[in-house]
C-alpha cells in the first residue's frame, strides 16, 4: 500500500507498516479476548494489549527466519510479527485443524519455525536457556544467526536466567535479551521484588551492554535492536534492552487488576503504541477517514480468519501422539 499523502506531508512507509502489524496483533488479541470468554478458546490465555511496538520493532529489526525468536507464553504477537497468519494463530489457539502446530500447542505453547519463532515457553524464563543454546549452535553451523530472547520482567530474578546471561556474555555468544517491562511481575509491581528497578543495569556486571528503550516507540525499538543485533552478528557478543511499556490488560483472562493505582489504566491509554502512531499521524494531516482507511484491510483480514477458522473442524484427539520425539 503506498504512503497516503497530505497537504501536510507524507507518512514514513516505515511507520505506516509497523502501524499495520501492531493494529493486525491488538485486533488479533481482542479476538482471542473475546473466543476465551466466549468458551471457544480455552486454557490458559496471557494477552499482550499495548505491549505491540516491542514485537513489531524487534523483529523487524531481524534478518528474516534465519535468527529465531524464542517468546514468553505472553506470545501470540511475536509470533504474527514473524509472519505467523492470523488465521492460523487463531486455528491454534481454538484447537482447530490448521494452526501452526494443527492445535496441539495452544495459545501458551505453539511454535511456527518456518517463519522463524521458535515458541512460547509456559516456564517463566524458561526460553532464555534454549535461546542461548541455539546461539551457541550457531557458532558451529555456520549460519551466523543471531537468537532473540524474549522475558518478562519478573523472569530476571529467575536462577536459569541468570545462568544463561553469564554464559552468553562468557562466550559472547550472538544473543539478544530482550526484556518487556510492563511493570508487573504478573501481580506484583516490579519495584517491589527487586533492590534497583533498573534492570538493564544487571548487564553490566555479567560483562554485556545494557540498554533502556521506550517500548511503546516502535522506530525506537527497531533502532535499537538492529544495533544490538548487527554488534552480535559481528561478534560483539550479546546485548541486553529493557524495553519500558504496559500491558492495558490482566496478567490472565479473569485477573481482577486490584493492584492497579487510580488511573493508572487511563494514562496508559493515552500513551499506548497505536495511539501515539495515531496522533502522528494526525500530526502529518491525517484525519480519522484516512486512518480508518489504512486500517480496513487489517480489520477485514481479523474478522474473515476469525469467521473461517470457526468452520474449521477441531483436531482429532487421537492424534495427540503424532509429532512428539521418543
Amino acid at each position: 500500500m503506498a504512503a497516503h499523502t497530505t497537504e501536510a506531508g507524507v507518512a514514513p512507509a516505515d511507520l505506516l507498516d509497523a502501524y499495520r502489524t501492531m493494529l493486525r496483533i491488538r485486533l488479533a488479541e481482542e479476538t482471542i479476548l473475546r473466543l476465551r470468554l466466549a468458551g471457544t478458546v480455552v486454557g490458559s490465555v496471557h494477552l499482550e494489549i499495548g505491549q505491540e511496538a516491542i514485537a513489531t520493532g524487534v523483529v523487524g529489526a531481524r534478518d528474516g527466519v534465519s535468527d529465531p525468536v524464542f517468546s514468553t507464553y505472553r506470545g501470540h504477537g511475536w509470533a504474527l510479527a514473524c509472519g505467523v497468519t492470523v488465521k492460523a494463530l487463531f486455528a491454534e489457539v481454538a484447537g482447530r485443524v490448521g494452526g501452526p502446530n494443527d492445535g496441539r500447542g495452544g495459545s501458551a505453547y505453539f511454535s511456527a519455525p518456518d517463519v522463524g519463532f521458535l515458541g512460547e515457553n509456559s516456564i517463566v524464563g524458561g526460553g532464555v536457556p534454549i535461546a542461548v543454546g541455539a546461539a551457541l549452535a550457531g557458532r558451529f553451523d555456520g549460519s551466523n544467526r543471531v537468537a532473540i530472547s524474549v522475558f518478562g520482567d519478573g523472569a530476571t530474578n529467575q536462577g536459569g536466567v541468570t545462568e544463561s546471561l553469564n554464559l552468553a556474555a562468557a562466550m559472547r555468544l550472538p544473543v539478544l535479551f530482550v526484556c518487556e517491562n510492563n511493570r508487573y511481575s504478573e501481580l506484583t509491581k516490579i519495584i517491589d521484588m527487586v533492590g534497583n528497578p533498573d534492570l538493564a543495569a544487571r548487564a553490566a556486571a555479567y560483562g554485556m551492554p545494557g540498554l533502556h528503550v521506550d517500548g511503546n516507540d516502535v522506530l525506537a525499538v527497531r533502532a535499537v535492536a538492529r544495533e544490538a543485533i548487527e554488534r552480535a552478528r559481528a561478534g560483539g557478543g550479546p546485548t541486553f534492552i529493557e524495553a519500558h511499556t504496559q500491558r492495558l490488560t490482566g496478567h490472565y483472562i479473569g485477573d481482577a487488576e486490584t493492584y492497579r493505582e487510580p488511573g493508572e489504566l487511563d494514562a496508559a491509554r493515552a500513551d499506548e503504541p497505536l495511539e501515539r502512531i495515531r496522533r502522528s499521524l494526525a500530526e502529518l494531516g491525517w484525519d480519522e477517514a484516512a486512518i480508518a482507511d489504512l486500517e480496513a484491510p487489517v480489520r477485514a483480514e481479523v474478522e474473515t480468519a476469525e469467521r473461517e477458522v470457526l468452520e474449521l473442524p477441531f483436531v482429532d484427539p487421537s492424534t495427540v501422539r503424532e509429532h512428539l520425539y521418543g
